[in-house]
């Protein structure tokens, strides 16, 4: 017989957990719920972390922690700190006990690790302070608590690699600074016109708010929290991945209706744990982080990283802001996960710190993952999607605001972008193979690069069995009824539009022909043979180039359609203008039998069951007529059009 444990702010943990007699804590209903079990959690503030400790045996058995109807739950990863004294002027402090944090000190704990770039020249921790629910900018010193300027942009990307960055000016005087000694811990923090005993001054305290310590508790449901304030580290793909809210290398979690915030680095994790490696190159200095990164992969299969044993997880329709390093994160542990339905934004945008592993979601090795009808803005980067993609699906996300939108990165397909609208001036950088891009919306620049120094897996298909290992030479890639917006700013490596693959074969017979003619050589001749690009049917407006072999395509170089989105909040609208000659554009709808296979992993463009996909329905899922509109949405008109888009 399945059992429905309550916790209240006002029970006890010695109670027996009923309605009556409810637990004054989640973690006490988590040491006894089994499965089949449901833990409903009533209105108030929990400040622990909860470390699931029994597993759910099926979709049928799993273990639910739910937020009870109609009332707010939150778990904080904070303390109230209300013994706050005053220094000078505007600046306070408060001395603690180092044993108030018991084994994990946020404030003497650096944020360190693989692909971390910047500070090196003083440290950031994984600390931090709160007044009225916003969270301060670590000082250099004590001095610049004193003095506080506007904080600069920090670190400052090579110029092939730079993004702009966007800085909370008006906070961003709010610092903090800490001493830790072998007693003590003193943070000091100025709070210029507050006074921080009598406002909401809080510190986080805790790694996780919501995160086993085992590994392998499977199916698990947390639904309808508001979860915040995590001193969680940094989780490079070579790392244990802690989240504020993670799953630890588990089976089947569903996270959903969740609202995650104020997570030092990342919010949800279904990524790595620790076996496969943790941080080895930073530590260790032997290897390089690719080549740790490569030995993850072969150590996660020998821990049984398989379908059967990892995985499958369902995050949806969750908020996820104001975290320092991802919204969503996961290495090896995504993989065959749907990611749908979620709004992310302000990712990666107090520029405390920098690494290579910053994205509103950031995957490594999504296999058959779906990541779809997703709200991504205001975000350093949005979607960051690096080796293994194969069998992924993107498909009917909306992106804009972000600094760059998307980043597809050392993978070699079969990866499906459909139907998706990327808004911001800075769309995508493609240093990956065999992408099937359709019935999308670009209105910004792109960069497409060649990755011939980094090998990277393939798998068989719908496996995470290794099949073999493949340099990035670009192309292989399917370019069907997308629109293309630019503007007058392209050049170099940047471009609007597809003519950066100019220098491909435009078919796989002309590029076999000139593989057969370099005769017996090996290796070479398939770097010096660009690969293919079908490239066919594609909108070009406002100055985007059209690939110089596409054989039908609209363009109208010197027409702005003057693109626009219209964030209401909970609302967003998109505006386009149109042409009446870009709706004679003759296209098809496009399919598994359509796209065909990638030429390196020999795999075709399924779902993740081996079923056949068909495009046939827009972003909004109304029906597409036998010669489609280009671009995502089907309802395109003459002049004006207005979408709503979320």
């Amino acid at each position: 017989m399945y059992k429905t444990y309550h916790v209240s702010i006002n029970g006890s943990d010695f109670s027996e957990g009923s309605a009556d007699q409810p637990f004054k804590t989640i973690s006490k209903a988590a040491l006894v719920a089994q499965k089949g079990d449901c833990v409903v959690v009533h209105q108030g503030e929990y400040r622990e972390w909860v470390k699931p400790f029994n597993s759910g045996y099926s979709n049928l058995e799993r273990i639910t922690y739910m937020a009870a109807e109609g009332e707010k739950v939150v778990i904080k990863g904070s303390e109230i700190i209300k013994n706050w004294e005053k220094v000078d002027g505007t600046v306070w402090k408060v001395v603690l006990s180092n044993s108030f944090f018991g084994d994990y000190n946020p404030y003497n704990t650096k944020l360190i690790g693989d692909w971390f770039m910047y500070p090196k020249e003083w440290c950031v921790h994984t600390g931090d302070v709160y007044l009225n629910g916003r969270s301060f900018f670590e000082a250099r010193s004590l001095d610049d608590v004193k003095n506080p300027l506007k904080r600069d942009k920090g670190y400052t990307p090579p110029a092939s690699d730079r993004v702009e960055y966007i800085l909370d000016s008006d906070f961003s005087i709010y610092q903090w600074f800490a001493e830790v000694d072998d007693e003590y811990t003193t943070i000091y923090a100025n709070f210029h016109g507050s006074d921080p005993n009598m406002e909401l001054t809080e510190i986080n305290v805790r790694k996780c708010c919501f995160f086993p310590e085992k590994t392998n508790i499977n199916y698990i449901t947390v639904r309808g929290f508001e979860m915040s304030q995590a001193a969680t580290p940094w989780v490079p793909p070579t790392a244990y991945q802690f989240g504020l809210l993670g799953a630890n290398w588990s089976k089947g979690w569903i996270i959903e209706n969740n609202k995650i915030h104020d997570s030092k680095c990342s919010g949800i994790s279904i990524g790595k744990e620790g076996s496969s490696g943790d941080n080895l190159c930073y530590k260790t200095q032997q290897k390089s982080g690719y080549q740790y990164q490569q030995e993850a992969v072969f150590k996660a299969i020998q821990i049984g990283w398989s379908k059967e044993t990892v995985g499958s997880h369902i995050i949806r329709n969750n908020k996820i802001f104001d975290c320092g390093q991802n919204g969503i994160v996961g290495h090896l542990g995504c993989v065959f996960s749907e990611i749908y339905g979620n709004h992310i934004f302000n990712i990666g945008k107090k520029h405390e710190f920098f690494g290579w592993e910053i994205a509103g979601i950031k995957f490594h090795a999504p296999i058959d993952v779906v990541i779809r009808n997703n709200r991504i803005h205001n975000c350093s980067l949005g979607l960051w999607l690096d080796w293994q993609c194969q069998g992924t699906r993107v498909s009917k996300n909306l992106l804009y605001n972000n600094d760059r939108d998307c980043t597809i990165e050392v993978t070699h397909g079969p990866l499906l972008f459909d139907n998706n609208i990327l808004a911001s001036t800075y769309n995508f950088d493609n240093h990956a193979q065999g992408t099937a891009f359709v019935n999308n919306l670009f209105a910004g620049k792109m960069r497409i690069r060649k990755i011939l120094d980094r090998a990277t897996p393939y798998h068989y298909p719908h496996t995470t069995q290794v099949a073999g290992y493949a340099f990035v030479y670009t192309g292989d890639e399917r370019i069907y009824n997308n629109i293309f917006i630019g503007d007058l700013n392209s050049g170099g490596e940047y471009r609007f539009g597809t003519s950066g693959y100019n220098y491909c074969t435009a078919s796989y017979d002309e590029f076999h022909k000139g593989i057969v003619e370099k005769g017996f050589r090996d290796e070479d001749k398939f770097v010096e043979v660009e690969q293919p690009v079908y490239i066919n049917e594609n909108a070009y407006m406002n100055h985007a180039e059209p690939f110089n072999r596409e054989g039908s395509y609209y363009n109208d170089e010197n027409f702005n359609p003057e693109l626009k989105i219209v964030d209401s909040g909970e609302t967003v609208y998109l505006e386009l203008n149109v042409k009446s000659d870009l709706l004679s554009l003759k296209t098809r709808i496009h399919s598994t039998e359509t796209l065909g296979s990638v030429r390196l992993v020999d795999a075709i463009y399924d779902d993740p069951n081996g079923n056949s996909i068909v495009l046939d329905l827009d972003y909004q899922g109304v029906k597409r007529g036998s010669t489609p509109c280009p671009g995502p949405l089907e309802g395109l008109k003459t002049g004006l059009n207005r979408f709503r888009v979320w």
